[in-house]
């Protein structure tokens, strides 16, 4: 089988095999950044978990986490958007998957779509506002009790919130200058992850 080959000198010589070796040694800076991203992975994966449990103890079963984000932004923030705006609220590029989770609670009958010429503007029914409200009562309930020790200790929640969006405003920028400032020329194919 061909993993299991033996290593050839020339595979030495490639660095085949071998752990990569940084050219570089990482700023304090950097490392103190890996540990704030490992901690931002845990809260996404958490936040998602959250999400759903507390919808379903709501009780309303059966959706994802985005169905449940998508959801309350249009019951909130994205009341009779389109897809672009409710997209855009949730900084989301992928707005196939938002289209996907829209079709779900229209499906569900907890967002209604309404036909303005070729546009579409969502809002959310009175049975998806009823569960923004029964979601909005546990979160008091479970959630905000646990947070009230954290905001005695750490002060005020709105300057987390500034500070989580000024953070993702620093990827957004960073990324678009790796964009930017990348090579034009064809680079490699991408990664192919099936057989």
């Amino acid at each position: 089988m061909a993993g299991n080959r033996r290593k050839t000198e020339g595979d030495a010589k490639a660095g085949i095999g071998q752990p990569a070796q940084a050219d570089f040694e990482p700023s304090p800076v950097s490392r103190q950044l890996s540990g704030l991203e490992f901690a931002i992975i845990n809260l996404m994966y958490g936040f998602q978990r959250w999400v759903e449990t507390c919808m379903a103890a709501a009780p309303l079963r059966g959706l994802a986490a985005l169905d449940i984000l998508v959801l309350h932004a249009v019951n909130h923030r994205a009341r009779r958007r389109r897809l672009a705006e409710i997209c855009t609220v949730l900084n989301i590029d992928d707005s196939h998957l938002v289209a996907y989770a829209l079709k779900k609670l229209v499906a569900a009958g907890l967002v209604h779509v309404e036909r303005q010429g070729r546009e579409r503007h969502y809002s959310s029914t009175p049975a998806g506002d009823a569960a923004c409200l029964a979601y909005r009562k546990v979160r008091e309930r479970y959630l905000v009790s646990g947070l009230a020790l954290v905001i005695e200790s750490r002060g005020d929640l709105v300057r987390e919130a500034v500070f989580l969006r000024t953070l993702s405003g620093i990827y957004d920028q960073a990324g678009r200058l790796a964009m930017a400032e990348s090579p034009h020329e064809p680079g490699p194919p991408p990664v192919r992850t099936k057989r």
